[in-house]
């Protein structure tokens, strides 16, 4: 079946995938934890109940070197006092507007926010002492500046220990600086391309994202903007802490767009169920997942938005200015997905195995190729919502009889109430994941016996819905009858029922 991508091929300018939003964190290894820090204190002499005059000092020497900083830009430090009305990216941009495009500073934002701390405790029956971490607050900088390879940036230093980082930057802005170094032109909103003159080019470009300079210039910032470092003779590890990574459809005209996209976004909203949304993130829906999962349907001011989640990640549908249609998967704990890679035990062997990925800004490769595929296997999924013609041919074809030992076997009829509830109790999640017995579709077919259960499953097999397990009882539903039995699903919830309806109406 044609995808989207190819069935609209005429109407589209060209497709771009590529990262949005990365936040990195910023941790100093041996501080970041309460051992760690109280092992580090007495390393130094200094009691474990004297954190706080431990930590003063190193507070201002980092307000010190923001204002130096600020002096020397020619910049008065804002102080943030009403969060939930002031945005800091809006005022950013105004001063852009002003201020132009420029490497350098741009402007340096001061908050009070929350940030993780210590405090000496003693334990009564044993009577040592120890620290134990503990929320609380610190006057926080944002530093935004522009970098000539990165764009707009900003880093997020606390004036309280551990000192915990935070680095944002834009895959999008990054993307323009290439393209600009190379000529290509492109027209830009915000962070959205609506149009480039060498599509291919820019799609090598987004691909080859420079994870190890983005490591050097991290280590540069900190060293600069948090000048405690030298204090501790580490250096920043550098984790994932949230990435965007969006496949943009660019159509030539509003026109063309709109239509499509009111008739996906609303379509979808019924149609993606919980095991799809597993399926789009490469896992599997366990009867025992316990976090949430579902879909979200947003309207907004730029227009609609609908998120489908599971757990810490999601898969958002929305349009761009009504001329690019960006499907974008957002991961907020990398450790969700899982990869074949080297694992080291903690008696010093190491074994090749299937294991989460880890937080490291180095996954960041890995994890575009993941994040990208997901978003493939959505835009598969709007493919067959768009034209369900190759479904519906199968659903057709399941309707026929099957001959087999001068026997008739009858057809799946979609209106029959039998068949309808066959195939809602087919396309439960734990059946695509154990398989299915006799015994486990008698549980959810009424009062059918075992043999009469057993002539569905004949007629299943014969109509290549279903394959046996070899050796053993159990079903599985095929890669057709996956096909067939959701099409089946899909035209009586959004196109049988729909249409009697409003013919009754």
């Amino acid at each position: 079946m044609p995808s989207l991508i190819e069935r609209y091929a005429t109407k589209i300018f060209g497709v771009l995938r590529c990262f949005d939003r990365i936040l990195i964190s910023g941790t100093l290894p041996g501080l970041c934890y309460a051992d760690g820090m109280a092992s580090y204190l007495r390393s130094k002499g200094i009691k474990l109940f004297d954190f706080p005059r431990f930590a003063e000092p190193l507070r201002d020497e980092i307000r010190e070197n923001a204002e130096r900083i600020a002096k020397e830009a020619g910049i008065v430090i804002e102080f943030i006092r009403t969060k939930a009305s002031f945005r800091k990216e809006d005022r950013v941009q105004k001063i852009l507007s002003d201020r132009g495009y420029a490497p350098g500073l741009v402007h340096i934002f001061s908050a009070m926010e929350a940030c993780p701390s210590f405090v000496g405790w003693t334990d009564k029956a044993t009577g040592k002492t120890s620290l134990r971490g503990r929320d609380g607050k610190c006057l926080h900088y944002y530093f935004y500046f522009f970098s000539e390879e990165f764009g707009l940036c900003y880093l997020r230093v606390p004036t309280w220990a551990p000192f915990r980082l935070q680095f944002y930057c834009n895959g999008h802005n990054w993307l323009a600086g290439q393209m600009s170094k190379q000529n290509i032109a492109f027209k830009q909103c915000d962070n959205t391309f609506l149009q480039i003159a060498d599509i291919n080019r820019a799609q090598e470009l987004a691909d080859s994202f420079p994870v190890e300079r983005l490591h050097r210039y991290l280590d540069e910032i900190a060293e600069r903007l948090c000048p405690v470092l030298r204090h501790f003779e580490q250096h920043y590890h550098w984790g994932i802490m949230q990435v965007e990574y969006s496949t943009d459809i660019m159509f030539r005209r509003q026109q063309d767009l709109r239509p499509l996209y009111d008739t996906l976004v609303r379509t979808a909203v019924t149609a993606v169920k919980p095991d799809n949304v597993a399926t789009f993130l490469g896992r599997k829906l366990d009867p025992q997942y316990k976090d949430e999962l579902g879909n979200d349907f947003h309207t907004r001011i730029e227009g609609t938005r609908l998120k489908h989640h599971m757990g810490p990640v999601a898969i958002k549908l929305y349009d761009k200015n009504a001329l690019v249609m960006r499907i974008e998967t957002t991961v907020n704990d990398v450790s969700f997905f899982k990869h074949h890679r080297k694992v080291e035990h903690r008696d010093g062997t190491t074994d090749t195995r299937l294991a989460v990925m880890r937080k490291t800004i180095h996954s960041l490769s890995l994890l575009r190729e993941i994040l990208a595929a997901a978003n493939g296997r959505y835009i598969d999924f709007l493919s067959e919502l768009v034209d369900p013609s190759a479904g519906i041919t199968r659903v057709e074809k399941i309707a026929e009889p099957v001959r087999k030992d001068d026997r008739t076997y009858r057809g799946f009829n979609l209106f029959a109430r039998p068949d309808q509830d066959l195939f809602v109790v087919l396309a439960r999640g734990e059946f695509h994941i154990t398989g299915f017995q006799n015994r486990s579709l008698r549980k959810h077919l009424g009062n059918c016996t075992a043999a009469q259960v057993s002539r569905i499953i004949k007629r299943l097999r014969l109509h290549g819905l279903i394959k046996q397990v070899r050796h053993a009882y159990k079903y599985y539903l095929t890669t057709v009858g996956q096909s067939a039995v959701l099409t089946a699903l899909k035209l009586k919830e959004l196109v049988v029922i729909p249409s009697l309806a409003g013919v009754a109406a």
